[in-house]
């Protein structure tokens, strides 16, 4: 198969094209991660749970004969609520804290959260069928689901709104204003308690539609959570905090990596290829570091 992607064209613009779309939702998950990481110093390990469970309340609409593309207003609105009440119950404890306990407290929130699905929801995968079709490009040489194209449109809309809301809203001011320094926000009168929970919330609502997105475009089932977040963090390693060209970029490159992965190694070795490209930039930003303390002594 690596071979065919190098002797035919169409299968490497098949598979750049299918990379970008994908890429672009993988961005609208990372930067999620990206804003909660930035204004709460919080890796948040069960950001891939709450995008399956986003997922699920597209499902669940669709099963009751409602499209599953509204889900992306009713799954944002409803994963909004259950961020907030995570943070009322857990991540509230754990701000201001030492980085590993947030990661042990989210890891713990992911488990749980995998379990309720398991119980409420069964294991079995399954698919919101869109009903979108597809379009033909090239003669017919390359098929983009047209499910793929709507959701890659839909977070371009999300993130584009986000960051309108994030310049203009009080909000949002505040959000930004308490990312670049906690105490003195504080210090002029910003409720942080209030942007904490908020950025949470925005978060968790992001995940949601990215999770709708992902139950009428791919499938779904309770511990398929770990690899978004993976990916998203490994997103957000590489374009680091507050960087949304950089998210968006850097999303659209993994996505075109995993797609040839899949061309060239297999389906059965795509996820494995993201865990394996993890490694690898840990590394390599381990070694940079290094080298930066050399220069600095």
């Amino acid at each position: 198969m690596d071979f065919l992607v190098f002797q035919y064209p169409m299968i490497t613009v098949q598979a750049c094209l299918d990379g970008i779309l994908l890429g672009v939702l993988f961005a609208l998950i990372a930067y999620g991660m990206a804003l909660q990481w930035g204004v709460m110093n919080i890796i948040n390990i069960a950001q891939g749970d709450l995008v399956i469970l986003g997922g699920y309340i597209a499902y669940f609409m669709y099963l009751y004969g409602i499209h599953p593309a509204w889900g992306v207003i009713v799954a944002p609105v409803i994963m909004y609520f259950v961020g907030i009440a995570i943070y009322k119950l857990v991540i509230n404890k754990v701000v201001d804290r030492d980085l590993f306990i947030s990661i042990l407290a989210t890891f713990g929130i992911s488990i749980l959260f995998m379990q309720l699905m398991n119980f409420a929801f069964g294991a079995d995968v399954v698919l919101a069928n869109s009903g979108y079709g597809t379009t033909m490009l090239f003669d017919s040489n390359v098929v983009l689901p047209n499910s793929k194209i709507f959701s890659a449109f839909i977070s371009i809309l999300f993130a584009v709104c986000l960051v309108i809301y994030m310049k203009k809203s009080k909000l949002g001011r505040a959000i930004r204003a308490t990312a670049q320094n906690a105490r003195a926000a504080k210090i002029l009168g910003v409720d942080t308690e209030k942007v904490y929970a908020a950025t949470f919330g925005i978060n968790a609502a992001l995940c949601g539609v990215a999770g709708a997105l992902i139950s009428i475009t791919f499938t779904i089932h309770p511990y398929m959570g770990l690899p978004y977040t993976i990916r998203s963090f490994m997103i957000v390693i590489v374009a680091g905090l507050g960087n949304l060209p950089g998210v968006a970029m850097s999303g659209m490159g993994l996505g075109v990596f995993e797609e040839f992965a899949d061309y060239i190694l297999g389906t059965e070795f795509r996820i494995g290829s993201v865990f394996l490209l993890l490694v690898l930039i840990l590394v390599y930003r381990r070694f940079k570091l290094s080298r930066k303390r050399e220069y600095l002594k």
